[in-house]
This record gives C-alpha cells, sequence and structure tokens, in this order.
C-alpha cells in the first residue's frame, strides 16, 4: 500500500538511534516533499534494556519472530544456533539470512513507530549465550517443564534482561546444563506451549507489563 501524503500534514521522523523529529508538510511532488521541522528531540535509551536470544525458526516463522520482538520492544534480537534447530544457517546463506532479520526489524520499528531499531547481531553459540546470561541483570531460559512461572523473576528498575527462547524441538539437556551453570534456571510462562516465534513476544510483554518501561 502506497500512503500519499498531503500539503499540511503532520509527520513524525526517527533516525533509528532515538532521534526523533516531528515535521510538517509544506510541499510534496511526485517522487519526494518538503516539510518543515517543528521539533526535534534525543530520546534517552528505555530501562531495563531487553535482549531476546531467538533460536532460528523454520522459513517465515523466524520473520514472524523478529517482527514481533521488535513491535513489542526487544532492543536487541540475537540469532542463536541452538541444538534442535530446524532452520539452520548454512555459511553460504548466513549472509543473506541475517541481512533479512536487520531489514525485517526495521520495517517492524518503523511500523510500531518506535524510536529505536533494535540491534541484531551475529548469529551466536550456546557459549555466547550463557555469556550473555551471566551478564545478565535478569536471566530468563523459557521452558515448558520448568517447575517456577515467569511471573516470580525479580524485575529491576534499571540493568537488562536476557529473554531465551528455545527451538520447535526444545532446548537440549545440555543447553539447560550450560545455562544453569551460570546461574539462570528455567521458568515457564503458563501451562500452554507456545511456538518459538510467540513465546518470545508474550514473555517480554509479561516482563515489560511490571516495568516503568510500560507503566
Amino acid at each position: 500500500m502506497v500512503r500519499r501524503v498531503r500539503e499540511g500534514e503532520r509527520l513524525q521522523l526517527v533516525d533509528g538511534t532515538g532521534g526523533t523529529a516531528e515535521v510538517a508538510v509544506t510541499a510534496t511532488g511526485k517522487k519526494d516533499l518538503t516539510a518543515r521541522v517543528e521539533t526535534v528531540e534525543q530520546l534517552p535509551a528505555e530501562e531495563p534494556r531487553v535482549t531476546v536470544v531467538q533460536a532460528i525458526p523454520k522459513g517465515e516463522r523466524a520473520d514472524l519472530a523478529v517482527e514481533v520482538l521488535t513491535e513489542v520492544g526487544a532492543d536487541v534480537i540475537v540469532p542463536w544456533a541452538a541444538e534442535r534447530c530446524v532452520g539452520v544457517w548454512r555459511p553460504e546463506r548466513a549472509e543473506r539470512s541475517l541481512a533479512r532479520w536487520r531489514a525485517t526489524a526495521r520495517e517492524a520499528a518503523k511500523q510500531a513507530r518506535r524510536a529505536f531499531v533494535p540491534e541484531v547481531t551475529e548469529q551466536a553459540d550456546t557459549t555466547r549465550v550463557a555469556e550473555l546470561l551471566e551478564q545478565a541483570s535478569v536471566p530468563v531460559v523459557l521452558h515448558e517443564a520448568a517447575s517456577g512461572p515467569i511471573g516470580n523473576l525479580p524485575i529491576p528498575g534499571r540493568g537488562s534482561i536476557v529473554v531465551v527462547v528455545g527451538p520447535e524441538g526444545g532446548i537440549s539437556e545440555a543447553e539447560l546444563a550450560a545455562f544453569a551453570a551460570v546461574g539462570a534456571e528455567p521458568v515457564r510462562l503458563g501451562s500452554s506451549v507456545l511456538r518459538t516465534s510467540t513465546a518470545g513476544v508474550a514473555a517480554v510483554a509479561a516482563l515489560l507489563a511490571r516495568t516503568r518501561r510500560w507503566s
């Protein structure tokens, strides 16, 4: 769909790193427009910062995962080559797949009118994921068999939250052991088992609802 901007309309522009400007359109052409800048603001990064480690889904479910994580407020998205991933980024396709995730995040940020576009990092292995969990203020590993609910986790006003979302086949015992070794015990979302493409957005929403970011 093409949206036709008319003279007199007001637009909000963002640079993806917190910079915003409100402008009034003064003239339009077939391929360009002229606008008057009315306000400019540099927004601070929101806290707590949320990183989602997303096990690589298969096919279009990867696009869905990145899209909804961006819309809900994830600050960093980390593609994870988990042991049981159905989707695999082979060397010859890794660069193209990463570029697609980043493009999806940019477009979703525009749709959501976010001042910040999430950072999509290089593909991570389990060792790197364990490091991220160890550094987090609140490490969150989603697992349907966990005894404790996500609602019991303490949420800080500052710092960082790292959420690990496993693949369709689940997080392996070896991966759970690696995460437990750095103090990250699994938690559950509820009685339902969500798909890997939607579990992350549910978890982030449940956590952000208890922070000042959503207050």
